[in-house]
């Protein structure tokens, strides 16, 4: 079992392993809260050059960009950090044709990954949401130990957990202790 602290400057690394999971930290992401009617949807799809998924749950790729419908007129849009201003700029150019609000959210949040044959037993440790529910390639906004989080499913076992900066050293304490719990369940 690897255990590492939470560093307080949020570096990327590993957070804990054993043989149910692991937890890592990833590396910073350009983060947006994208709200839109659906009369803009497509114009700012174009600007954005990504897809703005249709259902609710649903993401859409493109190159390194990534987009998650969360409700029936908001998004959340990740990109490399060196892509944040272009996309403002983009956006604001395109806000006469397509009035719409879009927010960076880059420093409020950070984003664990978590993985491994025991990823849905830690997840399921303190989240109430069925993750039978949440397919591959979808994501959610959810709680997890009573904190607002956004759970993207990468894979069967691979997830990625948006989570408040403020809550993250709550958050990944008890992924920790949850990676030592299952790994002697093991």
């Amino acid at each position: 079992m690897t255990e590492l602290a939470l560093s307080p400057d949020f570096a990327p690394g590993l957070l804990a392993e054993s043989a149910a999971a692991r937890v890592t930290l990833i590396a910073p992401v350009a983060r947006f809260s994208l709200r839109c009617k659906p009369a803009s949807r497509a114009t700012l799809a174009r600007v954005l050059d990504l897809p703005l998924p249709e259902t609710i749950g649903h993401r859409a790729h493109a190159r390194s960009r990534e987009a998650l419908r969360l409700g029936p007129d908001e998004w959340v849009l990740t990109a490399l950090e060196g892509d944040a201003a272009g996309i403002a700029a983009d956006c604001a150019a395109a806000y006469d044709a397509a009035p719409h609000s879009l927010v960076e959210l880059s420093d409020r949040e950070v984003t664990f990954a978590i993985d491994g044959p025991g990823a849905c037993d830690l997840l399921s440790l303190s989240l109430p949401r069925d993750l039978d529910g949440i397919g591959v390639g979808q994501g959610r906004r959810t709680v997890f130990d009573g904190q607002g989080v956004v759970l993207w499913r990468d894979e069967a076992h691979s997830f990625r957990m948006d989570v408040w900066r403020s809550f993250a050293p709550h958050v990944a304490s008890l992924l920790a202790t949850g990676c030592r719990e299952l790994a002697l369940e093991m």
